[in-house]
């Protein structure tokens, strides 16, 4: 690369930003090379280019773009007109892997995208990647990819699918997506894009090093040793410093040069003419192949992290002048040069008029409307349309294809005796299936085994391995495919084997998967149901990991839907409905199962029978927060609880009764996000007490927010009493017990309120 003169000292007082901008300005001015024979539009750029002349100027619009955003962001968020500073420069050599590629290949972006967005743009005619950026910038409620609710690179007719994230959470979504594409072709669903497409993943070289990105890279591997396609191109854009953290030198190279089965490219993103290429070499190896390609893109990083990092403060001047040397655009300015394509003045004047037009559109944007109003804010999270919802949970399916999956007629579930709850989740399943030919179940275990509880024992043999199908031990990843195939319109069933392994995943869907909707303006939707085991009670086996009742880790989740069925006709009516909101309404959903309940069959006493239930008509469903009152018209003691604190209390509730002569109502919530604030306030307005019994911890479960509900209807001045978990870890065996709920706890609850 050419290099650049040393700054001059009348220039180091000034910020990087107007360093950058005056190098690329006095490089083109003093510039004094060999000026080549002017090439026709179709051919090499250079010569031995893969570039053509007419591509080079076109992506070098697209650095000048992304650069002039970067610059215009930086004088104008000092004036509040702006509000991101985190810039592209550096980067823009990301511009060839959208060239090279198409707007329909999925896109998960990281935030030095701006080349890229701007090159992706020339894809489709009449939209203005300058524009649709600054009003991004600005917050507007216009901006076309977020509605104004945060800076994102995304588009829905580009399919670029908007990311926040800074830490390679997006790897696993984006290898999800890939596999969706070759997955939809195997159960025969119809693409919202062609089916050679390939998914791009980019992230920076610090990133690389995360958790969340290992877990995609040994995902992706896994699936290519077992010659199952994948073609999902990761785009390390290596600039080698994460914020002020360096990359070893020749680390990335090192690390990912050799690995088996994610195949390795370099290329020089600091040179249009020389990387194009090299860049070319690894789209098409991913197309073609249909293999995990890795893409190690050489960049740098000018003008600091974001427009608070004054590099100056703590990076050696020396360093950053050297740094600095290496802008991409310095060397485009010479291959336009050199080339002939572009004389200096008129290079100069495009500079100035790329940088006239971001201006004029920041402009532009800081006087459209933002976001002044809480439902306007909110407006995408949590989309429901009730009508629509029941009349799609409803909705039976085929009856020829449920005769074909359960064996016959006479073994049509609701033909069969009253059966416990894993009976009526497996048999609920087996309907989902015959309802959505698109719906698709995995995780660890759930195939030929059926589950560590044989809830899913079946459905593999009735549905085939393409749509049942185990993956590897990695929650991570698990919920990684669910997005990926919900991207592209299928109806995925992911298992979580138990509710403790959901937290090394969490930010899946915390972070990922039910952000989409709200940083999308609902434009895109990964639609879900998440099958989670957990809380507590089991006998003779667990300990923590099997016990966990950490509730709140999924209450926290905005957007997030969860049901929490006690007993086997609600588990069923409950999965129409989470099916329903996520088919109609985009939502995810988790569907939390108890494991202590899955195998109980009786209540009072052994071999009652009575915690057995037919399974429900096929058009019956649940509404979301509807919940179940036993003994509607009892006043003494109301008792709001779910999960396993139903039969408990519906036990406890016997013994209330007879020892104080109260009649006890028990209300099983059912819906423990979001929680249905005014039933709770109707069942707690005439009620004499209240008992709240929660198997989540003290500090953090469910009673809470039921609490908070009573309270804020008004009904704070009711006797009241919390049964509720410690604050602990789970133990193993029967003391696992001493930290849990039980009937006799809930029995001196009412002794207190006596």
């Amino acid at each position: 690369m050419t290099a650049h003169h040393p700054i001059p000292a009348r220039m180091k007082g000034l910020n990087r930003a107007e360093i950058c901008d005056q190098n690329f300005i006095e490089f083109v001015k003093d510039w004094s090379g060999h000026v080549g024979a002017k090439p026709a539009a179709g051919d090499a750029v250079l010569p031995g280019s893969m570039l053509d002349a007419k591509g080079f100027i076109e992506l070098l619009e697209s650095q000048l773009i992304s650069r002039h955003l970067d610059l215009m962001a930086r004088v104008l968020r000092v004036q509040n007109k702006v509000f991101y500073t985190i810039g592209s420069s550096g980067h823009e050599g990301n511009a060839m892997v959208a060239r090279l590629t198409r707007h329909t290949d999925p896109a998960f972006l990281h935030y030095r995208s701006g080349g890229f967005m701007a090159e992706r743009f020339r894809k489709l005619p009449g939209m203005d990647p300058v524009m649709d950026s600054a009003l991004s910038f600005a917050a507007s409620a216009d901006d076309p990819a977020s509605g104004g609710r945060h800076k994102v690179w995304g588009s829905k007719p580009l399919w670029v699918l908007p990311q926040t994230s800074t830490i390679a959470s997006h790897l696993p979504k984006a290898l999800g997506s890939a596999v969706a594409i070759e997955q939809a072709r195997r159960i025969g669903h119809a693409l919202p894009i062609p089916d050679d497409s390939i998914a791009i993943c980019s992230f920076g070289d610090a990133s690389s090093n995360h958790a969340t990105a290992q877990t995609a890279f040994n995902a992706a591997a896994w699936t290519a040793y077992q010659k199952l396609p994948a073609p999902v191109l990761f785009v390390c854009e290596d600039n080698g410093i994460g914020i002020s953290v360096k990359t070893p030198d020749g680390w990335i190279g090192r690390n990912f040069r050799d690995r088996k089965d994610l195949d390795y490219f370099h290329a020089d993103g600091l040179d249009l003419a020389t990387g194009y290429g090299q860049v070319q070499a690894a789209v098409d190896h991913c197309r073609r192949t249909r293999r995990p390609t890795f893409l190690h893109l050489r960049t740098t990083r000018i003008m600091g992290h974001a427009g608070t990092d004054f590099e100056i403060e703590w990076r050696p001047l020396e360093e950053l002048c050297a740094v600095e040397a290496t802008d991409p655009l310095l060397r485009s300015a010479a291959i336009a040069l050199e080339s002939g394509l572009v004389s200096k003045d008129a290079l100069l004047g495009l500079y100035e008029a790329t940088r006239k037009r971001c201006f004029a559109a920041a402009e532009d944007a800081d006087r459209r409307p933002r976001i002044t109003t809480l439902e306007h804010v909110m407006a995408p999270l949590a989309p429901y349309t009730p009508d629509a919802v029941v009349a799609e949970a409803a909705r039976t399916a085929p009856h020829d294809k449920r005769v074909a999956a359960f064996g016959s007629e006479d073994k049509l579930p609701e033909k069969l005796p009253p059966r416990h709850l894993a009976i009526q989740i497996n048999n609920a399943l087996h309907d989902l299936f015959c309802k959505y030919p698109e719906t698709l179940l995995f995780g660890e275990d759930v195939a030929q085994k059926g589950g560590v509880y044989t809830v899913t024992k079946g459905l593999q043999k009735a549905f085939k391995g393409t749509r049942v199908f185990n993956t590897l031990l990695d929650e991570t990843m698990i919920l990684g495919l669910a997005q990926g195939y919900a991207n592209l319109g299928m109806l995925p069933i992911p298992e979580i084997q138990y509710l403790a392994y959901f937290h090394n995943a969490c930010d899946q869907i915390r972070g990922e998967a039910a952000s989409l909707q709200f940083f999308s303006n609902n434009q895109y939707r990964n639609p879900m149901v998440v099958r989670i085991a957990g809380l507590g009670y089991q006998r003779g086996f667990g300990g923590h990991f099997h016990n966990d009742n950490s509730i709140t880790a999924l209450r926290d989740i905005p957007g997030l839907v969860v049901g929490c069925p006690s007993r086997g006709d609600d588990a069923a009516t409950m999965l129409r409905t989470l099916a329903a909101l996520a088919k109609v309404d985009g939502r995810v959903t988790v569907f939390l199962e108890p494991i202590a309940l899955y195998m109980t069959k009786d209540l009072h006493e052994a071999g009652d029978g009575q915690w057995l239930f037919p399974y429900p008509a096929q058009d019956e469903a649940m509404s979301l927060g509807e919940g179940r009152v036993y003994g509607e018209d009892a006043e003494d003691l109301v008792i709001f609880t779910y999960g396993n604190g139903v039969p408990m209390s519906l036990r406890a509730a016997r013994s209330i009764e007879k020892k104080h002569g109260w009649k006890v109502r028990v209300v099983d919530l059912r819906w423990l996000v979001p929680l249905n604030e005014a039933f709770i306030a109707r069942q707690a307005a005439s009620a004499k007490r209240i008992l709240v019994v929660d198997e989540g911890r003290h500090a953090a479960g469910v009673g809470e927010g039921i609490i908070t509900a009573i309270a804020e209807a008004g009904y704070r001045a009711r006797p009241f009493e919390r049964v509720v978990g410690a604050d602990t870890y789970t133990p193993l065996a029967g003391a696992a017990f001493l930290v849990l709920p039980g009937d006799e706890d809930i029995v001196a609850a009412a002794d207190r309120l006596a």
